[in-house]
Formats: C-alpha cells, structure tokens, sequence
C-alpha cells in the first residue's frame, strides 16, 4: 500500500507558537509553584489539552471561572482569541496574562476594532466558535455572521455604512468565496479583508488535490477543530472513503485493505507524533 502524507499536514505557525508558549509557562510556573491557567482549549486537540492538564494547567471556562482563581495566578489566553472583556476581568483580578493567540487572529482583532468605529462588520465563520466569539468581542458596535450562503438572505436590504467583511481564519475558502460574491451583489459599499490565514488555504488547496488521487483518505484531528472539519468535507468531496479520526485508536485499518492508496492531511492543532503512528500503522 502507498501511503502519501500532505505536505502541510500538521501543527501551523500559530498553533505550534501557542502550544510552546503554553508549556514553557507552564512549567516554569510550577518550578515557581505560581497557579497557571488557560483561558478555554489552548488549542482543539485533546491530546495536546490532555498533556498541558498533566502539566498542572487547569483550563478557565468562562468569566466567573476567572474570578474564583488566585489573584497571582498565570492565565494563558488560548490560540483562537478571546473577548476584549475577558483581557479586562483578568487585569481586574490581578492575574498575570500570557497572550498565545495567533497573530492571524490577533490582527482580525486590530480590524474589527478600529473600522467598527465607522463601518458595519460582517464577520464570516461559525458563531458558535470560539475564535469568532473572540472576534466578535472586539467590535464596538453589533456585527453580523455569516456561516451560509442562506444567511446573506437575512441581512438589511440596504446598510448605509460601508461595510468591512472578516472571516475566521479557518474558514473554507470557497465557501468564503461566494459569500463575498453574494454580498457585492447585495450592497455596492463591501470592502473585504482576506483574514483566511495561508496556511489554511494551502491545507485545503493540497487535501483538495491529494484526496481526488487516492482510494482513501485519512483527516486527523480533534472533533472541535474547525479547520480540520473544514478539511474533513473537502476530503470527502472527492473521496467517498474518507475517515476522520483523532488518534490511531479511531482507525479501523481493516477498511484500507483492498486500497492501493491512501492519502493522509491533518488539521494545524494535530501533533505530528499522531500523524507518523498513523502513517506507521497504514505502512505495515
């Protein structure tokens, strides 16, 4: 059996960049005997999470978590961004903070602050994630989200301000695509920042590509990371036998049996031990 892993499989710049942070603070706050926190999932992995609790980190889940910690504590804000209330709360409480959110993210931010002063924010991306929450947080006047093409249908027949479009970083980027070719149609005041980071654009382009060429293919991830859905469904496009799973376990290797072919990507919050157990295994 071939087995060909995506180039671009694997932790990304971002992510790598939080993970590190979160665990060199981690430990040094433990030799320091100084509580340590992140504010949500570092990242969605539940391996990475899993090993960072090992660690001593504890994991803060929303605002009243923060106010119930020591006021010494480390909070660590995670990967995907946060509310600009939360930053506040914890300075309030008198908690160190250790930002770790990707610039990518923390540049969407420095967007949606300064032009919701003037302009009517749309941000594309699910309203349910936790780096569109953060997003949202940032803007100083109500924004709209757009997750579907359908949802555009919902919006005024007519916004007199010009009106800033944003997206999360991980989302599909054709879909991205013909929400912004809706919305020109809609309005003719739509000026769009492209906040759809490169590396999830290279995945994408690549599991694309690899997935019409394979009998299967593999995505690898945890099942609340977004970009790794996102790469899940264009997989699974061109196809049929795609799987997604989190770690080896997951993996039923008597389905790739009769495969002559197997195609492997993995989301950017994936370790890359996971991704060569997974290709060992497929390689026996």
């Amino acid at each position: 059996m071939e087995v060909i892993v995506a180039r671009t499989a694997g932790f990304c710049f971002g992510v790598k960049r939080a993970v590190e942070t979160a665990f060199e603070e981690t430990e040094k706050a433990a030799e320091q005997n100084i509580p340590v926190y992140t504010f949500g999932e570092i990242i969605h992995n539940e391996t990475v999470t899993g090993d960072l609790l090992m660690k001593g980190a504890k994991i803060l889940n929303s605002l009243d978590d923060i106010k119930s910690i020591p006021k010494d504590s480390i909070v660590i804000i995670r990967s995907h961004g946060v509310e600009r209330k939360v930053y506040d709360v914890i300075k309030e409480h008198g908690c160190k903070i250790i930002d770790a959110t990707c610039p990518f993210v923390s540049n969407i931010h420095r967007i949606v602050s300064e032009k919701s002063k003037t302009d009517q924010i749309i941000i594309v991306g699910n309203p349910d994630h936790a780096e569109v929450v953060g997003i949202k947080g940032h803007c100083l006047t109500e924004p709209f989200i757009i997750k579907e093409l359908s949802d555009v249908e919902n919006l005024p027949s007519k916004i007199e301000k010009t009106i800033t479009v944003v997206s999360q970083t991980t989302f599909n980027l054709k879909k991205f695509e013909e929400i912004v070719e809706f919305l020109c149609n809609k309005y003719y005041n739509v000026i769009v920042s492209k906040t759809i980071c490169s590396a999830t654009e290279e995945r994408q382009t690549e599991a694309r590509q690899l997935a019409s060429d394979v009998d299967a293919m593999i995505v690898i991830g945890g099942r609340n990371s977004s970009n790794t859905q996102k790469l899940y469904e264009i997989s699974r496009q061109q196809c049929n036998n795609t799987y997604y799973i989190q770690t080896l376990d997951d993996l039923d290797l008597t389905a790739l049996e009769s495969v002559s072919r197997v195609g492997i990507t993995a989301g950017a919050s994936t370790p890359n031990k996971i991704i060569k157990e997974v290709q060992k295994a497929c390689q026996k």
